[in-house]
């Protein structure tokens, strides 16, 4: 098997893998989630603005728990996203099986809440009973919400599709009729939950939230922050979109949980009243370094693109497709320039398209390993957020700088690539092809030259 043939079983393998209803479902669902973690970052970020002598105006003017409102909106939305989890990813996965994806979220957040630890511990020992706790609610619960919502999904099908459960007579109305044929399901994931809850606390003194956290959800994080493992995310990402597949979708669909509960695990350090500059315990990889810093402009930063046809682009067609993609390019919305030069299977850009959040990823790194920037908190940007603005508010104006830095490498790094193509357009309009002669105008398509 050579090299394009092992190529295109890898990207036939990853569109199946794509489309797998539960890598859709978990996709989707945390898609659901965003609206909850940018409005909580708003209210974190007013919180904790990167301007010096700012935390002091506001406790003159407001007093000192001036604080107290701001962080009671970000912690009945991060603290809570586990919740959020297990009912956007089943509602997700249910809804495109054709089900009752509202009755089946209610059974999962139940289910949820039968496998929590039902107690904590205060400060001085004592033990507080009839809780719902928000540690494990929160990003330390969330693969174990992804995992009831897998199963609680699969069984209330399960039992739908294949009529299991009570059947009222034809008079008796809707919404009564799908409650009551919802008790079947619900029987069966309230005995399983009671039978994990009793498993894990009789025989094992703990509860499956604390055990998947120790088991999965910790390797899988530590996995995450390291170069290595932010270098596998940029360049899939990278990979799959040149191949025509989202691959930011497909991708995030698998790592955002993990990223997530990583910037989560700082916001924690950072409300212990640690400082998360020079803390061992502090995690890197984020998903701000991968929303914000690795895919400035859009996946593959092709804002370095856009800056470099500026600079050099001769041909009508790069220059036409530079106007038209460079506004939504300021809001990282690139998928103009991405189906439009077109990017995709585009044999002169798929180095830079790779290359450029690679570097990116090793500046950003770099900078936070040295401490010229501090590690992300849970505070998070709208994804529309052009760059540098985003920079400057995520980690004020260091921030900012290492933005700028990523997008001069871009620029540098596409340049020669954005050159080659342009080349290559500007002869296919003065009617060259790629041998220096001239061809009929039948041949003549009026789209980019592309030589696979």
């Amino acid at each position: 098997m050579n090299k394009q043939e092992l190529f295109d079983k890898f990207i036939e393998f990853m569109g199946r893998f794509a489309e797998i209803r539960a890598v859709a479902a978990l996709r989707d669902g945390f898609i659901m989630t965003t609206p909850f973690t940018i409005c909580g970052s708003v209210f974190l970020l007013l919180a904790n603005l990167p301007i010096p002598g700012y935390a002091e105006f506001m406790a003159g003017i407001f007093g000192p728990e001036w604080t107290a409102p701001l962080n009671a909106v970000s912690g009945a939305t991060f603290s809570v996203l586990a919740f959020i989890a297990v009912l956007a990813i089943t509602y997700k996965y249910v809804e495109a099986e054709g089900c009752d994806a509202i009755m089946a979220s209610i059974l999962a957040l139940s289910t949820f809440l039968i496998v929590l630890p039902p107690t904590v511990t205060a400060t001085g020992g004592a033990v507080v009973d009839n809780i719902i706790p928000k540690a494990w609610a929160g990003s330390n619960g969330v693969i174990t919400a992804i995992l009831v919502s897998f199963v609680v999904s699969w069984v209330f099908c399960y039992c739908e599709k294949n009529h299991i459960g009570i059947k009222m007579p034809p008079a008796v109305p809707g919404g009564v009729a799908k409650a009551f044929e919802a008790l079947t399901p619900g029987m069966v994931l309230f005995t399983l939950g009671a039978a994990v809850y009793g498993l894990c606390h009789f025989l094992g003194a703990t509860t499956f939230p604390e055990l998947i956290f120790k088991i999965v959800q910790t390797p899988l994080q530590g996995l995450s922050d390291t170069l290595i493992g932010g270098s596998i995310i940029a360049a899939l990402q990278s990979i799959l979109f040149w191949a025509g597949i989202h691959g930011p979708n497909v991708v995030g669909g698998v790592v955002n949980p993990i990223l997530i509960a990583n910037s989560l695990d700082n916001q924690h350090i950072i409300d212990m009243g640690m400082q998360l500059a020079g803390n061992p315990d502090a995690k890197i990889i984020t998903c701000q370094i991968n929303d914000v810093f690795i895919k400035s402009g859009g996946c593959g930063l092709t804002i370095g693109l856009l800056l470099a046809s500026w600079l050099s682009a001769k041909s009508s067609q790069m220059k036409s497709i530079t106007k038209l993609a460079s506004v939504p390019g300021l809001f990282n919305i690139n998928e103009p320039i991405i189906f439009g030069l077109p990017i995709v299977f585009n044999p002169y850009l798929l180095v830079p398209f790779i290359l450029v959040p690679l570097l990116a990823l090793i500046i950003t790194y770099a900078s936070i390993a040295i401490g010229f920037m501090n590690p992300f908190s849970a505070v998070q940007v709208p994804w529309t957020t052009p760059p540098i603005i985003a920079g400057l508010l995520l980690n004020g104006w260091q921030g900012a700088v290492v933005q700028i830095i990523i997008i001069a490498m871009s620029t540098a790094v596409y340049f020669p690539f954005v050159r080659a193509q342009d080349k290559a357009m500007l002869a296919e309009e003065q009617g060259e092809g790629s041998d220096g002669k001239q061809h009929d105008d039948s041949e003549e398509s009026g789209e980019p030259a592309l030589h696979h």
